[in-house]
């Protein structure tokens, strides 16, 4: 059977496409391998209605909902190939079973590539974050530590001060100029230049020169990657920004090629909950209406 849409990830972006065609009672395929770009963090704030609630809690319930609408069907695992030209697609799933559609709509997100920093990786999501208004609030005006990584960390060290205390970290990744220096220093910033040893405890920062520094928690700046080889050989085009690579989408979230649509963090460099639903609603119906519409 062929499906009019075969949406390509199944958190938040692919559901919330999922919804507004399974309303419109299209034949839908969600592919979804179950890795929310989210999984580590233990709550989810900042999304309307859901403040607070836990990420795989606001997946599930968001799924069983999906699942009433009879047109739409689920196959758990990753696509592994896609091809094809506008209203004729095709996806590889696994390795093996294959399925077509006449759009295709890219949900499956990115990948964080963090700092290598010891002792980083193993508190994301819990102490260590990238999303100031996703979590800073939770910090209750506790110490705040910024750890450079890219020269988007000028930004979060200017930004975060309204959450809490800020220490800038620079690591010898980035040198603030006189007059970032100047914006940091009116911000209330603590520029601390030393190397950083590891991340121990909560959040507490070890020193090369043997100093620590107690911390409510840190942020720091991720390079987006998408894991998807198969994109580039679709022709989508792919932008290289300050927070890695995304998918160029136009308002209505299509993509440089005819049929084929893209939301959630694999199409903006935000990684909000709720920009990620909106951009899902939007993408699936532009999606429907080009079937509609297909001129």
């Amino acid at each position: 059977m062929k499906f009019d849409v075969i949406i390509i990830g199944g958190s938040y972006a692919g559901l919330s496409s999922a919804l507004q065609l399974g309303r419109a009672r299209k034949r839908v395929l969600v592919v979804d391998a179950g890795e929310r770009r989210n999984r580590f963090a233990s709550h989810s704030h900042g999304f309307l209605g859901q403040d607070g609630k836990a990420p795989g809690e606001i997946v599930s319930e968001a799924r069983s909902q999906i699942e009433r609408y009879p047109t739409i069907e689920w196959a758990r695992g990753s696509v592994t190939d896609a091809e094809g030209t506008f209203g004729d697609f095709e996806v590889e799933i696994d390795g093996g079973r294959r399925e077509s559609g006449a759009r295709l709509i890219l949900a499956m997100g990115v990948t964080d590539e963090l700092p290598d920093i010891a002792g980083l990786k193993d508190r994301w999501g819990s102490s260590v974050f990238h999303c100031p208004y996703c979590h800073g609030y939770e910090l209750d005006q506790g110490k705040i530590g910024v750890i450079a990584a890219s020269p988007l960390a000028i930004h979060h060290a200017l930004m975060l001060p309204d959450w809490g205390e800020t220490t800038f970290f620079t690591n010898g990744v980035f040198e603030p100029d006189a007059d970032q220096d100047a914006l940091l220093s009116a911000r209330g910033v603590h520029v601390e230049k030393t190397h950083i040893r590891e991340i121990a405890g909560h959040a507490d920062i070890a020193l090369v020169d043997g100093r620590n520094v107690a911390l409510a928690g840190l942020f720091t700046q991720p390079k987006l990657r998408i894991a998807s080889d198969w994109v580039k050989k679709l022709g989508c085009a792919i932008e290289e920004g300050p927070m890695g690579s995304t998918v160029v989408t136009d308002p209505m979230k299509q993509t440089t090629i005819a049929g084929i649509f893209a939301c959630g963090d694999v199409a903006r460099a935000a990684g909000s909950v709720a920009l990620s639903v909106g951009d899902g609603a939007m993408a699936g119906a532009a999606a429907h209406r080009s079937i509609l519409f297909p001129q």
